[in-house]
């Protein structure tokens, strides 16, 4: 077997992942017409790329002597390259998909649910429904940084960090293509006509305005990410509920969740048809990854391969530290 094949049997579903979305984003920018912005956004996803390529490279050789480091590469090569992506969408977008389906989104809301729930939730705006619902909002943001750090960092059970990894990547990687292919800027800048109430300053809602104005990409609404995320960690959390602290926290998700898509059409920044999109894709991703997870966990270890994801302060990079699957999943 040549050194190739025998580096590419090291390579877990979600380093294939990564890597065809983005070699996804480089051929899109390559084709776009050409704009100002274009050759920016092609330095940026080629970056994105070589850093991708750079870090498994290193990981998946054992190049590395320093098992720390190696943890530390996985990450930045696997899931840092797909979160710094979205920094790039605000004016990637435009460059690669200039149009917007906006009025086709709205009309499909029509055809399949018969109503559009955030110009029927405008009757109820008042600062403390505003409030409400934008507070949930931006805790999205709160609730990701509150599992993803401790798992993707502290986790040692390769089935549990395998699963909610290969989860998260799923729903990125398929939810940032999904902003390409259907791009739109949601119902409160494509038909401001239709709200008779204006959403009122309040800290929450403040806080909101300029996270979205400053860090969003603009044209980030299909499917709804806010929806996807918050729904697959409640979904991960209950599947995980017989180990702490899932077991005390996946009620408390699951409220969360609901609110945070309620807050998606009541802040006027989607689609039902987003947000449905956005339910699909975590239902897929809670799904398929224990699956996937456990199939690679057991050829790993059926034939002596280093572990799935590498671990901090594991005992070898050379995959001596013990495979930590802990229980076959329910």
């Amino acid at each position: 077997m040549s050194r190739a094949s025998k580096i590419f049997r090291t390579f877990a579903v979600a380093d294939g992942l990564v890597l065809a979305y983005l070699l996804e984003l480089n051929v899109a920018v390559l084709v776009a017409p050409p704009s100002p912005m274009r050759r920016q956004s092609l330095l940026e996803v080629l970056g994105l790329l070589l850093t991708y390529v750079v870090c498994l490279g290193l990981v998946r050789t054992g190049a590395l002597r320093s098992n720390n480091w190696t943890a530390l590469l996985y990450r930045i090569g696997i899931y840092g390259t797909v979160q710094q992506s979205y920094v790039f969408f605000k004016h990637l977008l435009p460059v690669v998909n200039p149009g917007s389906l906006d009025h086709k989104l709205y009309a499909l809301d029509h055809v399949l649910f018969g109503f559009e729930p955030a110009v029927w939730a405008d009757q109820f705006v008042t600062p403390a429904t505003t409030e409400w619902f934008a507070f949930f909002y931006f805790c999205y943001f709160f609730l990701l940084a509150a599992h993803i750090f401790p798992i993707v960092f502290g986790s040692r059970d390769q089935l549990l960090l395998g699963e909610f990894m290969l989860g998260m990547l799923l729903i990125v990687c398929l939810g940032h293509t999904g902003y390409i292919l259907v791009p739109g800027f949601g119902p409160f800048r494509a038909f401001p006509e239709l709200f008779h109430h204006e959403l009122p300053s309040g800290l929450w809602m403040d806080l909101v305005w300029s996270t979205v104005r400053s860090n969003g990409a603009q044209k980030d609404i299909f499917p709804s990410l806010h929806t996807a995320g918050p729904c697959f960690i409640a979904m991960f959390s209950f599947r995980n509920r017989d180990r702490l602290p899932f077991r005390y926290t996946w009620p408390l998700l699951g409220f969360f969740a609901a609110n945070i898509i309620g807050a998606t059409m009541f802040l006027r920044w989607h689609y039902v048809i987003d947000v449905f999109a956005g339910f699909t894709l975590a239902s897929i991703a809670a799904l398929v990854s224990p699956l996937v997870t456990r199939w690679e966990v057991a050829r790993r270890r059926a034939e002596g391969l280093r572990p799935l994801v590498p671990l901090f302060g594991s005992q070898s990079a050379q995959g001596s530290a013990p495979d930590n699957v802990g229980r076959a999943a329910a």
